[in-house]
């Protein structure tokens, strides 16, 4: 542990654990991607999402019982839910970077190596909400509605703690959030061409700069979730929350998505989570209309 320890402080005094915004006046020079406390190494992504998970906990409680649930079908649900969502995620990386990494049974099941997708989180919590309904004969859509309030502040947050692992970045740019890393923390991969063209020497460190996609994203889904709380009152129908969530969800990742450089790839070169965003949007996006054309004259009692 004293290693490590010497290798951050070895890379925080050269600028390694640097992150800048230099069209913003931003020079962050010791961004840590964990710390320790008692010899345990903690991962600042790992506790970001822990604090996601616990606020998707109270909001789902209180979401609940705003509604006439019981909340303890959400105490249930979330745990469940939680291990469903990291499992989910997980098998969601590893099938489509199946050629890109020799896995090993132990590999696959190793969490502490990283690779998650938030798709497959996401699917993974929705099945174990339909899971949970059917055989407790709950009503299913309005589960949705309030799951979409649950998950979303974990993703609002977890966007955070790929800042911190300098990670879901997109090319190039000069723009006003342009981000500043340095090269040799990123995957070799991800570095474009147009990122070493327009790489920059600073202390004696080649630093890549490049879209903070990941903060793009996180006030994308504050403003989806901002309108969901607001939304949500003047519903039609159980359901329209959550199909509002992956309508608006749909279409922040099908733009952010083009911007990305470390995108998981589907057949013909065609990025996974693009071809999902367009098609969760697109279906979403109709059920919206057509659901509240049929249900214009019903008020749900919220």
């Amino acid at each position: 542990m004293n290693q490590i320890n010497n290798l951050q402080q070895m890379l925080a005094s050269s600028g390694g654990n640097s992150i800048n915004f230099p069209n913003l006046g931003i020079y962050l020079n010791n961004v840590p991607q964990f710390f320790s406390i008692f010899g345990f190494r903690i991962a600042l992504y790992g506790m970001i999402i822990g604090v996601g998970i616990f606020l998707g906990f109270v909001i789902g409680i209180n979401e609940a019982k705003r509604t006439g649930q019981n909340p303890d079908d959400y105490w249930t649900m979330g745990f469940f839910g939680v291990l469903a969502g990291i499992w989910g995620a997980r098998f969601y990386y590893v099938i489509f970077t199946w050629n890109e990494h020799d896995y090993t049974l132990f590999s696959i099941f190793n969490l502490r190596e990283g690779g998650l997708a938030i798709y497959g989180g996401i699917i993974g919590c929705f099945v174990t909400a339909i899971t949970y309904s059917k055989v407790k004969k709950l009503n299913t859509m309005l589960i949705f509605d309030t799951a979409a309030l649950c998950f979303i502040p974990g993703q609002i947050l977890g966007r955070w703690g790929n800042f911190f692992n300098r990670e879901a970045f997109g090319e190039y740019t000069n723009s006003l959030f342009a981000m500043q890393i340095p090269a040799d923390r990123v995957h070799s991969s991800v570095i474009t061409p147009m990122m070493e063209q327009h790489m920059e020497v600073i202390n004696g460190m080649n630093f890549i700069q490049a879209h903070p996609t990941f903060f793009y994203e996180s006030m994308w889904n504050l403003a989806l979730f901002i309108g969901m709380v607001f939304y949500r009152k003047h519903k039609k129908y159980d359901g329209e929350v959550f199909l509002l969530y992956m309508f608006g969800y749909g279409v922040g990742r099908l733009w952010i998505e083009t911007l990305r450089t470390d995108q998981l790839m589907l057949f013909a070169n065609v990025p996974v989570s693009l071809a999902l965003s367009g098609a969760i949007a697109l279906v979403s996006g109709f059920f919206l209309v057509y659901l509240r054309i049929k249900n214009k004259d019903k008020k749900v009692s919220v």
